[in-house]
């Protein structure tokens, strides 16, 4: 996968090599080269031996690269300066936010997964804005009930501005999520479950949910990366770490148009 001037010149700044303490050892290959390896991973779904080596440098090496900069936290540094970007230009809606999660199976030898009725997997929770824009994401065993992860995924956000109104779907139908968010200043919108008694919704806030398809949609999107939509890799992180790549992507698409 190729990455467009654009898109490297906000990348670059990101991805500089630590200081080196000493000047032997090979000279460091170029970032971007490497990078777009790791892209290419990523939407394809492939192998790291299965790289092209007429393309991209060895496996060993792109591999090495990318635990590096998961290591050093480089993604979400990236992720943070990109909603700054979409903040500054006015591409963010913040007056209302859509939730959601959605189901990664799990490879055999992963770590960090839960059995559901869809087999052993991990989730992946999902903030959007009012314009379908990626504002956080958080990976969590899939055991969990989406609405004891919300905390987890607002702790994630790319940014420190919170949305007024967070607008799920019946599983975040919650007395207790009510009061948790109304003291941080979220409304939470979502119809009630069939079992609720005492009702705290009206019709009016949830006419919000008929715009929850842009949570879909966006979920959609990073399906459409096949190592994010069936999980590979063995340890927690890397998986986290492709998601958040996954994003990066979708927010560049965002920023250029």
């Amino acid at each position: 996968m190729r990455l467009t001037d654009e898109q490297w010149v906000l990348l670059a700044p990101f991805l500089t090599p630590p200081e080196k303490t000493t000047k032997r050892g090979r000279p460091r290959r170029d970032d971007r080269t490497l990078l777009e390896g790791i892209l290419w991973v990523l939407r394809t779904g492939a192998q790291w031996e299965k790289l092209p080596r007429s393309d991209y440098p060895p496996k060993s090496t792109c591999f090495a690269r990318f635990q590096e900069w998961n290591d050093r936290n480089v993604f979400p540094a990236v992720l943070g300066q990109l909603y700054e970007l979409l903040e500054d230009r006015g591409l963010l809606d913040l007056r209302e936010a859509f939730i959601d999660g959605t189901f990664s199976a799990a490879k055999k030898g992963a770590r960090m997964f839960g059995p559901t009725k869809k087999g052993k997997g991990t989730k992946i929770m999902i903030m959007v804005d009012a314009n379908g824009t990626p504002l956080a994401v958080h990976t969590d065993s899939a055991s969990p009930a989406e609405v004891k992860l919300v905390q987890d995924t607002l702790d994630a956000s790319f940014g420190f501005d919170f949305p007024e109104r967070l607008i799920g779907d019946k599983a975040y139908d919650s007395d207790g999520l009510d009061a948790d968010l109304t003291e941080i200043g979220i409304e939470m919108i979502a119809p009630h479950r069939k079992n609720r008694k005492r009702k705290t919704q009206d019709g009016r806030p949830l006419r919000r949910y008929k715009r929850r398809w842009k949570v879909e949609r966006t979920i959609a999107w990073l399906q459409s990366f096949r190592r994010v939509r069936t999980r590979d890799e063995r340890k927690a992180q890397h998986f986290l770490g492709f998601v958040q790549l996954a994003c990066i992507l979708i927010l560049l698409r965002q920023i250029s148009g």
